[in-house]
């Protein structure tokens, strides 16, 4: 497998350039904190608990997904992915250094990290996204040290057409 990590704010259309992917026949694993707030909205619960649980529960779950396409051939598009979980777990209780090396050294993805930036034109709060834009614009600034803080190169998806957006992802993998 070779991980490809589509990360970026709430809002900043990750899911759309995942979709079309999919339809070109790429691989792609959906957002896991979406999902879970989607599964505690279904039970009649708050959407998220509290920050250490959530960010633990996307860990958990980011994991998995990790493991359970670790078999699958070519790329495998991963909306989010174990480090913006390890972010969110880093930013509720600091992991030590040697942890998050650890954590680094297990979950290895393409070098090359795509980051859908803020877009205001395009955003929008749903049952899920309940943030504020200017959230958005935090996790993106967030976002983007993490990944590089973990040694990644950070590429930042133009704020053009979804399918614009998925042949520049495409192109740039080669």
């Amino acid at each position: 497998m070779i991980a490809v990590v589509i990360t970026g704010c709430p809002g900043g259309g990750k899911t759309a350039l995942l979709t079309a992917l999919q339809a070109r026949g790429c691989t792609v694993v959906g957002d896991s904190a979406r999902a879970i707030i989607q599964e505690r909205r279904a039970r009649g619960l708050s959407p998220r608990p509290d920050p250490q649980a959530f960010a633990q529960e996307t860990l958990r779950r980011d994991v998995e997904n990790f493991v359970g396409h670790a078999a699958t051939p070519g790329a495998v598009f991963f909306e989010r992915s174990v480090l913006d979980a390890l972010c969110a777990v880093d930013l509720v209780a600091p992991l030590a250094e040697t942890e998050l090396r650890t954590w680094l050294a297990k979950y290895r993805y393409c070098s090359k990290v795509f980051v859908l930036p803020p877009w205001r034109e395009i955003y929008v709060t749903d049952a899920e996204r309940d943030h504020t834009f200017e959230h958005a614009e935090w996790v993106d600034r967030i976002t983007r040290e993490w990944y590089r803080r973990c040694g990644y190169e950070v590429v930042e998806v133009p704020r053009v057409s979804v399918a614009e957006r998925c042949a520049s992802v495409l192109q740039t993998l080669g």
